[in-house]
């Protein structure tokens, strides 16, 4: 076992942002098909926070104490035995597991070459963001050219892929947003954007054909009277309501992230600047308090970012 130590942010029990701790821990190694990767910027996300507030102990319980982050920037420090694709020094990026600590170990499966043209930083925010949007986008609604989509939260983590990944399709996009992101979310491609602070946006949309939701609670509730007869609303954010959609004459489904593979296509699409992420706010590992606190606001732009370094 190394007696090797890095900084990792830990939480010992499930609690408020004042459970997280930055602690020196063993650096860990990486097993066969993993890689050891020098992490220099890990992304931000609600699950992460969700987790640590114990949202989901009842069914899926943390060995505490546990390391947040699951998605991560970084150069391979070291490969476990049969990794083949990815060597020490190369710049990687993808889905990173404990990603709030100096080391991390993932899967060589999960992690890719980073584009050249990004910083650590804009890497570090796309796995899980435009995984999700890939997932709720491509997979389940199979948005198709000159289609209507409707992007709620559309300045968020995985609001901003879905924009892009929408126009990238050929599909008319609108988004919803504060009226602070509404020029940013233009910039993204949407034709439309709805400051929904100051109107509903069901007084101002119909007859789109996709509804990719983000937000859930009461903006979920009110996107089905939006959707033509057959759409389809996609959250990313809530259990949908199968009998709410046949109700509506509509279709319906609860999105999870795509799989690790398809970093590939992301990889590509990030190369041909067909889509672009976007950093939000940026805190260090010792501010990993001050991260989730902001990320349970709910808002912002783009991901937020710790770096390690």
């Amino acid at each position: 076992m190394s007696s090797v130590t890095m900084q990792a942010v830990r939480f010992h029990d499930y609690g408020g942002p004042e459970m997280l701790v930055l602690e020196q821990v063993a650096r860990p190694q990486p097993q066969a098909d993993q890689v050891l990767i020098r992490v220099l910027a890990a992304g931000v996300n609600p699950a992460d926070w969700q987790m640590r507030a114990g949202l989901y102990k009842e069914f899926a319980p943390l060995p505490l104490p546990w390391t947040p982050g699951l998605e991560a920037s970084g150069i391979v420090e070291a490969a476990g035995a049969g990794v083949t694709t990815l060597q020490r020094g190369q710049e990687v990026y993808g889905l990173v597991n404990g990603a709030y600590a100096e080391y991390a170990v993932a899967p060589v499966s999960d992690v890719r070459p980073k584009p050249g043209h990004l910083t650590f930083e804009q890497a570090a925010t796309v796995p899980m963001g435009a995984l999700t949007a890939w997932q709720a986008l491509v997979e389940d609604a199979g948005v198709q050219p000159g289609q209507r989509v409707l992007v709620h939260g559309a300045a968020g983590g995985v609001g901003h892929f879905a924009v892009q990944l929408a126009r990238w399709k050929g599909a008319h996009v609108i988004g919803t947003a504060s009226e602070g992101n509404i020029v940013f979310v233009r910039s993204l491609g949407a034709e439309n954007v709805i400051d929904y602070g100051a109107v509903p946006f069901e007084t101002v949309v119909r007859d789109v054909d996709v509804v990719v939701d983000t937000v859930g609670g009461e903006t979920l509730d009110r996107s089905w009277q939006i959707l033509r007869p057959g759409g389809i609303l996609v959250s990313v954010a809530a259990q949908v309501s199968q009998e709410q959609a046949e109700a509506h004459g509509v279709k319906a489904k609860t999105s999870t992230r795509a799989p690790a593979e398809k970093l590939s296509q992301i990889t590509e699409l990030l190369e041909s600047k067909q889509i672009t992420p976007v950093v939000g706010a940026v805190f260090s590992l010792a501010e990993a308090r001050q991260a989730h606190e902001l990320s349970q606001t709910g808002h912002g732009r783009g991901r937020i970012v710790l770096l390690t370094a």
